[in-house]
């Protein structure tokens, strides 16, 4: 008798009856592989996992559920209905009717994703949080070439490149850029919207690569989805900033690939249309109150302070917009201009850049810095400084501006570290992030203490800094101050201690110096034997808890346990080598000086 027999006429129960293999979907909805992996996709049904595979471990699962769900779809009448298309067509070309074959090409059914995204993401917040991996995808096939055997048309690439432009300009435009990191794979970005982190990844912008190993309709199958889904959250965000949508661009500023800077002056364009009829809605609210009775005024004044108070700034959008406030940058035709120009401008400054269509030329006196990537140049302006690129991602993550002589032409250039990773947690922290840490407490004119020091020490200098009484040097001396009197009063307890219980050496006379180094070294004796006895107990007794809760433990438990200390131990084995490798390169800097 097989494992799982079920006598004729008895229903189905358990697993056998909540799951079902995906040969019998296919056969159940009745459609081919492809239109059940693309219907799949679209309505973000995924497979399951259940504990007991009645049909075998090399089987896909779906939920019964979700098939009934798919069961019901519009889509699918809408996919059968161009199968027939499709085989109509088919049918004129082979009997060479090609009047007929005409006539149904102008009769081609389409269909739209707009309901389904409704059904899915039934609040505008749901698709924010669902739209890191759209992001990517529509950033990755903006940068791909229009392929005809991978069915990677031109028109989906411009698509694409336009949504994903009028997302940068508006995270642009709106001072909601947070992070940016280079790495190999290109640049990651993190913006908040509503309150929403999201997160994407932008490629390098060389020439892709494309690997014959990628399964190219399963992802333009998700980037039919994902465009349907970023033009809908465009079209949300751009009406909350009172911008219609889609924007309209300059011609000129198109034809010379300067869709940014275009989309830029765009929205500052209407920005400036707004500010213009400022005056004339103040009016009419002024004629509508006298118009109202005497109890409404108030209400209505209430209701447009409420107004002005949302959409004020928060504090980090307030930091960002500032960080490069009344500073002015030129970008060199090596450099990569789209994603500096996005940067830059995020934070508040101003660009321009070598080549046609950019706002001012390289000779304006008003620039600040010029981001260069080239060893030598051609000729210098002694009033600005000439930059590399990653001082400006480092200044947006430090949220302060980076001294420029680390950054200079032909230097080597200090680590780039990412803001997605926490040095705090990860038990390392790099020497450069120290030095950001304490740049960044200057710019808040606040007194970090030395390696080493505690921050109770600074406290009363601290709030004397803090209320102005006093400079940071006059801060500085009184913190040391403080610190040398603890310690002086330390050690004059110890000596009142140690002469009350009448410990005094009298076997061979010494001076008072020689004396006091005596007692040092013996204490420091004691100390340390006492330092290793409490060490061994308190691993022992470690040791002994760790034992006591692993046999309480149940099995799934204790693995989980013991595949979480593997890890830690894992971390610590990296964090000892980054120390170790540190200390390799002091001592080999401190020898080629030397």
């Amino acid at each position: 008798m097989p494992k799982h027999y079920r006598p004729p006429g008895k229903k189905k129960e358990g697993n056998a009856a909540r799951y079902i293999t995906r040969s019998q979907a296919v056969k159940y909805l009745q459609v081919s592989l492809s239109v059940f992996r693309r219907l799949c996709i679209f309505k973000g049904v995924f497979p399951r996992d259940p504990k007991k595979k009645v049909k075998g471990n090399h089987h896909t699962y779906y939920h019964m559920k979700d098939i009934l769900f798919l069961k019901h779809e519009p889509l699918l009448d809408k996919f059968r209905e161009m199968r027939a298309y499709e085989k109509k067509v088919k049918k004129a070309m082979s009997k060479k009717n090609k009047d007929l074959a005409e006539r149904l090409l102008t009769r081609k059914p389409s269909y739209t994703l707009d309901m389904l995204i409704r059904e899915r993401y039934p609040k505008f917040i749901d698709a924010l949080r669902d739209l890191d991996d759209g992001l990517t995808m529509v950033h990755l096939f903006a940068a791909l070439p229009a392929i005809e055997r991978e069915n990677i048309q031109a028109e989906r690439i411009h698509n694409c490149r336009g949504l994903s432009l009028e997302w940068q300009a508006y995270v642009s435009r709106t001072h909601k850029l947070r992070k940016a990191f280079i790495s190999v794979k290109g640049i990651y970005y993190q913006a908040e919207v509503e309150g929403q982190k999201i997160t994407w990844l932008t490629p390098h912008a060389l020439q892709q690569v494309m690997p014959q190993d990628v399964d190219y309709k399963i992802m333009l199958t998700f980037l039919e989805f994902y465009e349907t889904l970023l033009g809908f959250v465009n079209l949300r965000l751009y009406n909350s900033i009172n911008l219609k949508y889609p924007p309209i661009l300059d011609p000129r500023l198109k034809a010379l690939a300067a869709d940014l800077y275009a989309l830029t002056r765009y929205v500052d364009a209407k920005d400036k249309k707004d500010g213009g009829n400022h005056e004339e809605s103040e009016l009419r609210l002024a004629q509508l109150q006298d118009q109202l009775p005497a109890n409404e005024p108030g209400a209505l004044m209430h209701l447009v302070e409420n107004t002005a108070d949302e959409n004020e700034d928060d504090e980090e959008t307030t930091a960002c917009k500032t960080l490069f406030k009344d500073i002015t940058f030129f970008l060199s035709r090596e450099v990569p201009r789209e994603s500096l120009l996005f940067v830059i401008t995020a934070f508040g400054g101003v660009v321009s850049w070598e080549g046609d269509g950019a706002p001012f030329e390289e000779s304006n006196q008003s620039i600040n810095y010029q981001i260069v990537d080239r060893p030598t140049q051609s000729h210098r302006f002694i009033s600005r400084d000439y930059i590399q690129p990653q001082w400006v991602f480092d200044c947006i993550n430090a949220r302060v501006i980076l001294p420029t002589e680390e950054y200079m032409v032909g230097k080597v250039l200090p680590p780039h570290l990412s803001p997605f990773v926490d040095n705090e947690a990860e038990g390392y922290v790099p020497e450069y992030a120290e030095t950001i840490k304490r740049l960044q407490a200057a710019a808040r004119k606040e007194i970090l203490p030395m390696p080493g020091g505690e921050q109770d020490d600074l406290d009363n200098a601290q709030n004397l800094l803090a209320e102005g009484i006093i400079d940071r040097a006059k801060a500085k001396e009184a913190a040391e101050r403080k610190r040398k009197m603890e310690v002086f009063q330390a050690q004059y307890h110890e000596e009142l201690k140690a002469e009350l219980e009448g410990k005094t050496d009298t076997s061979t006379p010494t001076t008072p110096k020689e004396s006091k180094k005596k007692k040092k070294k013996e204490k420091n004796v004691d100390d340390e034997e006492e330092e290793i006895e409490d060490d061994g107990n308190l691993k022992q007794f470690a040791d002994d808890n760790d034992n006591m809760s692993k046999v309480a433990m149940s099995r799934k438990k204790r693995r989980l346990y013991e595949a979480m200390k593997i890890s830690q131990e894992r971390k610590k084995a990296s964090v000892d080598t980054l120390k170790t490798r540190k200390k390799n390169i002091q001592k080999s800097k401190k020898t080629t000086s030397d």
